[in-house]
């Protein structure tokens, strides 16, 4: 019988968006930006374990006024204070740190703590269309904007054709084994299904949603609360 776990690397500091607070743990309607992701897979049926890999020296999950929130989670929720300096090595040193619970044939979905929205909907989608595959893929969105190659001088070098592209979004779902041995072989890579289509396989495109967006910049904090409550009131 085949098995489903999560994991989410949280060991960044979310320089981007330019706060002190680590991105992760800035407020979204009153908790933890996190703590949305974590509370949709720990609710999923068929996920049954999800590990948070967090850095070594991360002091704001102890902060006591959010332990209920953590504990309300349930006991799939597992912490892993063993996260790197990228994103690949915290998925490397989560899913080393999860060895004992999962077999080579395990599916493994990785999420980034910064989506917020991932609805119990999406997880469906994405572990029925993958339940079969024979590599894995990942939640994505067909592009809908025209892109322009810019060049040194910030004016437009070329337009692209946006036929066949898509936004690669999480989570990403693979056998555990397969991603194993594909992120040893190439850990520096920005997703996991880059390292896994390094190996030689072509992970599968399960169409997602333009709400499960990445909170990356301020603006897409405010977007993700419209989200959310638009979602709580049923619209």
């Amino acid at each position: 019988m085949t098995h489903y776990y999560a994991l989410v690397p949280a060991a960044g500091s979310g320089s981007r968006f330019g706060e002190e607070t680590p991105k992760q743990y800035l407020s979204l309607l009153g908790v933890p930006l996190i703590w949305h992701a974590l509370s949709t897979l720990c609710a999923h049926p068929r996920i049954e374990r999800v590990w948070v890999v967090l850095s070594p020296t991360d002091y704001y999950w102890q902060r006591p006024e959010w332990q209920e929130l953590w504990l309300a989670l349930g006991p799939k929720l597992e912490v892993a204070h063993c996260g790197g300096e990228t994103r690949a090595d915290s998925v490397v040193q989560g899913l080393a740190a999860a060895a004992t619970a999962i077999a080579p044939d395990d599916w493994v979905l990785i999420h980034d703590a910064a989506r917020p929205c991932l609805s119990s909907q999406m997880l469906d989608r994405l572990i029925e269309t993958l339940a079969e595959d024979p590599v894995g893929g990942l939640l994505a969105m067909p592009l809908a904007d025209t892109l322009k190659r810019a060049d040194d001088a910030g004016r437009v070098a070329a337009t692209l054709p946006r036929a066949g592209l898509w936004q690669a979004q999480t989570p990403q779902m693979f056998r555990y084994g397969l991603l194993q041995s594909a992120l040893a072989a190439r850990p520096d890579v920005t997703d996991e299904a880059s390292a896994v289509e390094t190996a030689g396989f072509a992970p599968r495109l399960v169409e997602s949603a333009a709400t499960n967006l990445k909170v990356t910049y301020p603006a897409d904090l405010r977007l993700a609360e419209w989200i959310l409550r638009g979602r709580r009131a049923g619209t």
